[in-house]
């Protein structure tokens, strides 16, 4: 089910069991299996895995048996699984954050440290560079390259107002802001640093704060300081 409005972001995540996953190495003596839980190992030593409200239950019910643990978890009361990747037909880097319900199209790349929340639908030979973060159910289009530390203002709170919305062939330079709202038609050029307030016609080229346009249409010299290379697209 795709999630592309507030109302239903926020139903999920009022309706979703809030989960606290935990990690758990255990040393002891007659460990037993538990069937709430994964647990890795014998029963002298072993990795538990679930949900801490789970795990805490079996850390009581075996605290005479056990001599030493050590917790990890990175959540506390989460309601947005990450999304499974293991089928994404995408070039997806260490250290990327992507919640469920994201789509993210054919070819794409996901770069370290981006951030991409639920809603948001990535098109296919994009690329969202290091550190670049999509707010709930931000849409970016077809080739398009999002610059590193850029932030896409997705919206969920108030769910009256409207998530960026970017076309295709677009290319966004670094640490730009783009707020919520606004449309970037396609073909257009933001250059780095720009804090986007207002719609940015097809085409055009925009720079500054507030972002103003340069150029109504893109010439050869920003063509070629803006090309997309399908190498760096390539699985």
């Amino acid at each position: 089910m795709e999630y592309n409005n507030a109302e239903q972001i926020i139903q999920y995540i009022k309706e979703a069991k809030k989960k606290t996953p935990i990690k758990v190495y255990i040393n002891g003596t007659r460990l037993p299996k538990d069937p709430h839980l994964k647990i890795f190992g014998n029963e002298e030593s072993c990795v538990l895995i679930g949900d801490q409200e789970d795990a805490s239950a079996y850390l009581q019910a075996n605290k005479e048996n056990i001599t030493d643990i050590y917790m990890e978890s990175d959540r506390r009361n989460s309601a947005i699984d990450l999304l499974d990747i293991s089928s994404i037909n995408a070039r997806i880097e260490p250290g990327a954050i992507i919640r469920n319900h994201v789509s993210i199209g054919e070819q794409a790349v996901i770069m370290m440290g981006a951030i991409i929340n639920i809603g948001c639908k990535i098109g296919d030979n994009t690329m969202i560079d290091m550190g670049a973060v999509l707010g709930g159910r931000v849409e970016v289009g077809k080739r398009c390259h999002i610059g590193a530390g850029t932030v896409l203002a997705g919206v969920i709170e108030p769910p009256s107002a409207s998530p960026v919305i970017v076309e295709d062939d677009v290319m966004i330079g670094a640490n730009a802001v783009v707020v919520e709202g606004v449309h970037i038609g396609k073909g257009a050029i933001v250059g780095a640093g720009a804090i986007v307030l207002n719609d940015v016609p097809s085409g055009a080229v925009v720079a500054g704060n507030p972002a103003k346009i340069i150029k109504a249409h893109k010439d050869e010299k920003t063509l070629s300081k803006t090309q997309l290379l399908d190498d760096l697209r390539q699985l």
